[in-house]
């Protein structure tokens, strides 16, 4: 009996240094997406990693040594999904509306991921480049440096927002989605035209908003925001040249 615990345990240990030996990074990080996408955001553990890459849980601390090293890493993973083959526009507009569409699209392919690493900024050089490019079209369309560091982060934060509230209601069970959006239609139909009125007249538009109208409203306005500041700006300027002369 005890010569069969002393093998099992060598077998263990010896599948454990294989375990060292053939993971890496990417391996983790997919099979991390898998765990959340199939299981939920709250299925995410060392251990569960370990059982679904069939190693110990300890080769995979190897390669993220936290919890929160591999949420980063995961944020990065999803940026990198968002980015792939990104080439900005020569209109400024289009290279914004461009980048948030793409964050969308990789929330919405990962809706899980996106729930779960929504706060967390990513840290890899590509992300660097899409906010060279994005603050690049911010001044191509007429902003201050300062203002467009700031639009660039209201942007950027309400696009992933967006992306990730969105990714959270397609990550619920379909039969409870579906039952709050007949809900919700049925609440504004069914509004009494006495008691709200205007809600009463615009019932059947709000029924008819799909949540990708949410989002192109959402980015458009804010684009509408950009053009606006822009123009404030070269007005100033063209009132402080005048009355400097």
């Amino acid at each position: 009996m005890t010569d069969a615990k002393t093998k099992a345990a060598a077998t263990s240990a010896v599948r454990g240094r294989r375990s060292a030996s053939f993971l890496n990074p990417g391996l983790v990080l997919d099979a991390a997406m898998v765990i959340i996408e199939r299981d939920g955001p709250d299925a995410l553990t060392f251990r569960r990693l370990g059982i679904e890459l069939k190693a110990d849980h300890t080769a995979v601390l190897r390669h993220f040594g936290s919890k929160d090293d591999l949420l980063i890493a995961l944020a990065d993973r999803l940026m990198e999904e968002a980015l792939a083959s990104f080439v900005p526009s020569e209109n400024w507009r289009e290279t914004l509306l461009s980048l948030a569409r793409r964050i969308r699209s990789a929330a919405l392919a990962h809706p899980g991921v996106a729930v779960l690493v929504a706060a967390r900024p990513p840290r890899q050089a590509e992300v660097l480049r899409a906010a060279d490019a994005a603050i690049g079209a911010l001044r191509q369309a007429g902003l201050s440096a300062r203002d467009a560091a700031m639009y660039y982060l209201v942007l950027a934060d309400a696009s992933m927002a967006a992306a990730a509230y969105e990714a959270a209601i397609v990550s619920l069970d379909s039969g409870a989605r579906e039952g709050d959006q007949r809900a919700w239609r049925r609440q504004y139909l069914t509004a009494s035209p006495q008691k709200y009125p205007h809600l009463a007249s615009a019932a059947q538009h709000l029924a008819d908003v799909n949540d990708q109208d949410e989002f192109e409203t959402l980015i458009g306005l804010l684009l509408d925001a950009v053009e606006l500041r822009a123009q404030t700006h070269t007005g100033n300027a063209g009132e402080t040249e005048r009355g400097g002369t």
